[in-house]
């Protein structure tokens, strides 16, 4: 169960790794030499889950709370297990983690970089976390991750879709199952051709932080390569929520498409906006105006309602998919929360899950084995079909969903329709690709 304060099995010291500028809780016992970050001395482990409550992305974050909630009561045995029933590995038993009941506590990262690495400190240090998981925002995902290499803990990232996070900002105690922005590019560029053509104007409204920048970048490299002409690209506000001053401009660009590169509530004001503007009713250069989100969520596509139909872009998962894991997901989510769940409850289901197997496989909670048994590791059954965790970034590479709004929903769930299931192969690039350059993952740090 969630608790906020951990009663510590134990003697506690704050202590600072070298180097780090972080105050570390170093627990003393018989075997301090070869201790580890709030290596777990009793019947329980902590995992802290961050994620925005509040902010822009608050309505990703109460999703994942739900998924992070519903993968305790898996690992510890409750419930009808999920995808622990259909996921590859056979090391989970629904006994917590490695014999230890699982307890979990949780922050609000307010979608801001400094809310969410504080939050993540104050669950390492005050309440014992050995895990740190969540968030909507790749900025606070860079953020995090870097804490986490420093303190000592696993990072696994929750939502966030910025090629820097396995880029240049990868660190060796962060891994992430979510796609990315490159991946995005990939798999619409050749469904964007097939519909509208290569000979296209694009105007780009972007989100002006980590995950917009390399967003747009990764499109703009997929679209001129079919031989669209990018017309301009406008960086707005993360805490904008009236986009008409950006949507004005685009009416006398030239533009035949606009592109959003907004996710959560921008996505949705922008979309709005755009559509109050009249840009689906316009004829330009001959064309009927499309409007492409390359990043789709479910919850954004209810936030939009009737704007979203018939506007296309990608997305990590879908509960519609009928393989069995998606299928056992979708069940157990929906039988304990009345609605089927997000592509963001998803992904952190999958991370809470696949960080308690490497546990189990490892052996260990100690991160520096948990990482050895997550890179490079191949599994199935979690609902995105094959998948690796690649050793050389910590990025997953899976098959990638092209998605569009549905024009006739049979309820309010029902918004999104698969339309393409891109293979991974053809959104797999090298760990030194030029969008991903520039980083070193480093070593790992087992902290104390």
């Amino acid at each position: 169960m969630s608790k906020s304060n951990l009663t510590r099995r134990g003697l506690l010291k704050t202590s600072v790794v070298a180097g780090a500028g972080v105050a570390l809780p170093t627990i003393f016992t018989a075997s301090s030499a070869a201790a580890f970050t709030n290596e777990p001395t009793g019947g329980s482990v902590t995992l802290g889950f961050n994620v925005p409550q509040t902010g822009p992305y608050a309505d990703e974050g109460a999703d994942e709370l739900r998924a992070y909630e519903l993968a305790v009561e898996h690992l510890n045995g409750g419930g009808d297990g999920g995808m622990m029933n259909t996921f590859s590995s056979n090391a989970l038993q629904g006994n917590g983690i490695l014999g230890k009941k699982v307890e979990f506590v949780t922050g609000d990262t307010q979608t801001k970089s400094d809310a969410a690495r504080a939050s993540a400190k104050s669950m390492i240090e005050k309440d014992g976390a050995i895990m740190i998981t969540g968030g909507s925002s790749s900025g606070v995902a860079v953020a995090v991750q870097g804490l986490c290499q420093e303190a000592g803990v696993i990072f696994m990232a929750g939502l966030t879709h910025s090629n820097d996070t396995t880029g240049k900002d990868k660190k060796a105690n962060g891994f992430r199952h979510f796609f990315n922005a490159y991946m995005s590019g990939a798999a619409l560029a050749p469904v964007l051709e097939k519909l509208y053509g290569s000979d296209r104007k694009a105007y780009h409204l972007t989100a002006d932080y980590t995950w917009g920048w390399t967003q747009e970048e990764s499109i703009v490299a997929s679209t001129e390569a079919l031989g669209w002409e990018t017309v301009n690209t406008v960086k707005t506000p993360l805490a904008a929520t009236d986009f008409s001053s950006y949507i004005a401009p685009v009416l006398n660009s030239g533009a035949d498409v606009l592109v959003l590169n907004h996710y959560g509530g921008n996505m949705v004001n922008s979309l709005t906006n755009a559509v109050q503007f009249g840009l689906r009713e316009k004829q330009v250069n001959g064309k009927n105006f499309e409007i492409v989100v390359p990043l789709y969520s479910r919850l954004m596509a209810k936030g939009a309602g009737e704007n979203v139909k018939g506007i296309h872009g990608s997305t990590n998962w879908h509960w519609s998919l009928q393989d069995d894991a998606s299928k056992a997901f979708v069940k157990s989510f929906g039988e304990k929360y009345g609605f089927p769940p997000s592509q963001a409850a998803h992904t952190v289901y999958c991370q809470t899950l696949l960080y308690a197997d490497a546990c189990e496989r490892a052996g260990t909670f100690n991160p520096c084995g948990v990482a050895e048994a997550l890179e490079g590791f191949e599994f199935d059954g979690l609902g995105n079909g094959k998948t690796l965790y690649r050793a050389d970034d910590h990025q997953c590479f899976k098959d990638v969903l092209v998605v569009r709004g549905k024009e006739n929903p049979t309820s309010e769930f029902d918004l999104l329709e698969v339309v393409e299931v891109t293979p991974a192969a053809q959104v797999t690039y090298e760990p030194d690709h030029p969008m991903f350059a520039g980083g070193n993952l480093g070593s790992c740090n087992a902290g104390a």
